[in-house]
């Protein structure tokens, strides 16, 4: 079967990476679906959306000439994924004050994280200050 860019195939998850998923198509040829293009809502995990084995339709929205193909879940239907425990990650009926709310507090969480992180490479908060503070009062 030859790909063109806006087909819709069913395909087979065959490889799940932090960035996307691996999904062999008809025809043996294997496309990635992009972490970004696999739901309307932000995905922080693609494990609560996808896992090994599942069939899913895809949409190809890119070939190159390396035979690299690109898929998408989220442009095969409007409504795009559920998570997985049949929760629907849209949310229609919220205002526009609560989704910027839930926007400023998933933001703040990621922020909060990354800075962890970051304090626990360096050695921790403020250690080095500690030591300079205890060789002052001596």
């Amino acid at each position: 079967m030859a790909l063109e860019v806006g087909n819709i195939v069913e395909g087979v998850v065959t490889g799940i990476t932090n960035f996307g998923a691996f999904v062999t198509l008809p025809g043996g040829q294997t496309g990635l679906v992009h972490i970004s293009e696999v739901a309307d809502a932000y995905v922080k995990d693609i494990k609560d959306y996808l896992k090994e084995n599942d069939n899913i339709k895809v949409k190809v929205i890119s070939l190159d000439k390396n035979g690299k193909i690109g898929l998408s879940i989220r442009q095969v239907t409007s409504n795009g994924p559920r998570r997985r425990g049949g929760r629907d990650t849209r949310q229609p009926n919220m205002s526009f004050e609560d989704r910027l709310a839930k926007f400023l507090k998933e933001s703040d969480e990621r922020q909060s994280d990354l800075k962890r992180s970051t304090d626990e490479k360096r050695g921790g908060r403020g250690s080095s200050r500690r030591s300079v503070d205890s060789v002052k009062t001596r």
